[in-house]
């Protein structure tokens, strides 16, 4: 009888710890969706300050953005296809971006509005690959989050200096 308890206890803890740590687990094509159209997203917002700032420290890290991630999102694609991974097309992939892409608030400046959305964005970005350099159980792809990941934490603390400097004057 204690054998059947034990066992009983043993297949409820398995049902509830695996499924905690199955909802823990980042899945790879989860992250190359994910990563990929925060990619298109910071491409985007950095054509788009390419187009509308008169800074030139925005345009330059606006620039920087537009060529760093797009390299990243290459680099993130080829090593999809090279694991049969379903890779979304850009007109997808911007579609899911359009959240991340920079909204206007009335009484904000271009400049300012972008470098809040770049803080925030950077902030939510790093989470991922954080996350995904822990978690991925792929490790060609949970080697690319770790490498990526410390540019993307620079980027982040490019990001605040450009809202500190931008940020409202009262």
């Amino acid at each position: 009888m204690m054998g059947i308890y034990k066992a009983f206890v043993a297949s409820i803890l398995l049902a509830v710890f695996g499924s905690l740590y199955a909802a823990d687990t980042m899945e790879a094509d989860d992250f190359v969706d994910e990563a990929s159209a925060k990619g298109i997203a910071e491409i985007e917002s950095g054509k788009l300050a390419l187009e509308k700032s008169t800074s030139s420290d925005i345009k330059a890290f606006a620039q920087q953005m537009v060529d760093e991630h797009t390299a990243t999102n290459e680099r993130l694609a080829q090593i999809a296809r090279s694991k049969n991974l379903e890779v979304a097309d850009e007109a997808e992939l911007m579609s899911k971006a359009k959240k991340w892409i920079l909204q206007l608030r009335e009484g904000e400046s271009f400049d300012e509005a972008y470098a809040k959305n770049q803080v925030a964005s950077h902030e939510n970005t790093v989470q991922l690959y954080r996350r995904a350099a822990q978690d991925l159980e792929d490790p060609e792809l949970k080697a690319f989050a770790g490498k990526t990941l410390p540019v993307l934490e620079h980027h982040w603390e490019e990001a605040r200096q450009l809202a500190a400097s931008h940020g409202k004057r009262d």
